[in-house]
């Protein structure tokens, strides 16, 4: 469930927890910390809604107060309960039988990538059932800006954070290489998925849909090398095998965003 479904459904409402969960939200996205007469302002309460609530988050060190008292940010405590238990390892538990439930219906492999250091990392694969296949190597790193993965994750990134992320990336020259496939980023944001020629392989058609976190960016990318065989008949056609990727995408994504119905 969505923020925004979360907030018009009051059959469950838990005002105090809601007023702790929207200062760690607003929070997340200051870098700087904020003063409480910010926080009582972007939450649009009274100053006595927030005092006491605000004091429960740095007692319990969810928050931290600057040194003059003045300024509150989020402490580390929210990243460490996150990797207390292996976020990858969930992930990858959930969209196995997605991805193997696509191979079956399609008769096309498919394999998940998560952004990692410099590269597209393969976390998992799913082939069908049949004589010949095409599979990734669990582990491989592909190429960001030459995969069509990599292009994927790149264009589901919100440009005022894309230079950040390339950044945290450690990629060389990553402004002049965004420069040059600016247009293709554009157009695939656009599509909602991107659909072309493999850069890697003769004959293959690479058909990728982004996994979309919260805050609308990409947190994976799900990709089938779309293979016809000579003089032997396909399950589905490319765009029924594209729409079908694209529903499971959405169903791993933080709020299901629904196929292109062309």
């Amino acid at each position: 469930m969505s923020r925004t479904d979360d907030q018009t459904d009051s059959r469950y409402r838990a005002p105090a927890l809601d007023k702790g969960l929207d200062i760690l939200e607003i929070l997340a996205g200051a870098s700087e910390g904020m003063t409480r007469a910010e926080l009582v302002r972007a939450m649009a309460r009274s100053p006595s809604e927030i005092y006491r609530m605000l004091e429960r988050l740095v007692a319990r060190g969810y928050v931290v107060r600057s040194d003059g008292g003045d300024r509150h940010a989020l402490s580390m405590k929210l990243f460490l309960l996150a990797h207390r238990h292996p976020p990858l390892r969930r992930l990858v538990a959930e969209a196995q039988p997605l991805m193997d439930g696509f191979t079956r219906a399609t008769a096309q492999s498919c394999h998940l990538v998560v952004p990692e250091r410099r590269a597209a990392v393969v976390v998992a694969h799913a082939t069908p059932a049949t004589t010949w296949e095409f599979r990734v190597r669990i582990g491989a790193e592909l190429e960001l800006f030459e995969t069509s993965s990599g292009l994927t994750l790149l264009a589901f990134q919100r440009p005022e954070a894309r230079g950040w992320t390339l950044a945290q990336w450690g990629l060389a020259d990553a402004e002049a290489r965004l420069a040059a496939v600016a247009p293709q980023l554009a157009a695939v944001r656009a599509a909602g998925f991107r659909e072309g020629p493999s850069a890697q392989l003769a004959g293959v058609v690479d058909l990728s849909a982004p996994l979309l976190g919260p805050d609308g960016d990409a947190f994976a990318v799900l990709t089938c090398a779309f293979i016809e065989h000579p003089g032997r008949p396909i399950a589905v056609g490319r765009a029924v095998a594209r729409e079908r990727l694209r529903a499971v995408a959405a169903a791993m994504s933080y709020a299901g965003v629904p196929p292109d119905p062309r």
